[in-house]
């Protein structure tokens, strides 16, 4: 929750309004998973992954998982900043821990951010299946930058 004291941050706000008007990213929408809660330093997507989205051995592609683990850390940074800034991966590493498939139910990847620098964040992220169980990891090096106007 917001401190009365602490101004809230335009990348916040921006994430806020577009989660308020139910809008996605084209990733998401190719993908079928949104974000579902924001807050500072905080994000949580949601998907259901079906037969699209399968590898060639009969399981949901390994890929599906890193790209919402990789958007919640992503989403996690963008709630915390300023107007002008944008950020990119640099790095992601992600442990899988149980394969996803089309019986795997709403799965929801949580992501958080450990240190925010100036130039510099780390998140990690965690992804559930619908059961609660854990299905991978993820911890992310992200760089922040002034974007041209």
């Amino acid at each position: 929750m917001d401190s009365e004291h602490e101004p809230v941050p335009d990348g916040l706000r921006q994430l806020r309004a577009m989660l308020e008007a139910g809008h996605r990213a084209p990733m998401g929408e190719t993908l079928a998973f949104a974000l579902v809660e924001i807050d500072r330093g905080h994000a949580v997507f949601e998907g259901r992954p079906d037969r699209s989205v399968y590898n060639p051995l009969g399981t949901v592609h390994g890929g599906y998982a890193a790209t919402l683990l990789d958007s919640a850390c992503g989403v996690a940074v963008h709630s915390l900043l300023n107007d002008g800034q944008g950020y990119t991966t640099l790095e992601l590493k992600v442990s899988y821990v149980r394969a996803l498939t089309g019986t795997s139910g709403t799965v929801r990847a949580a992501g958080r951010i450990t240190s925010m620098g100036r130039r510099v964040a780390f998140a990690e992220a965690t992804l559930h299946d619908e059961a609660g169980r854990l299905c991978a990891t993820a911890s992310s090096t992200l760089l922040v930058f002034e974007r041209s106007r």
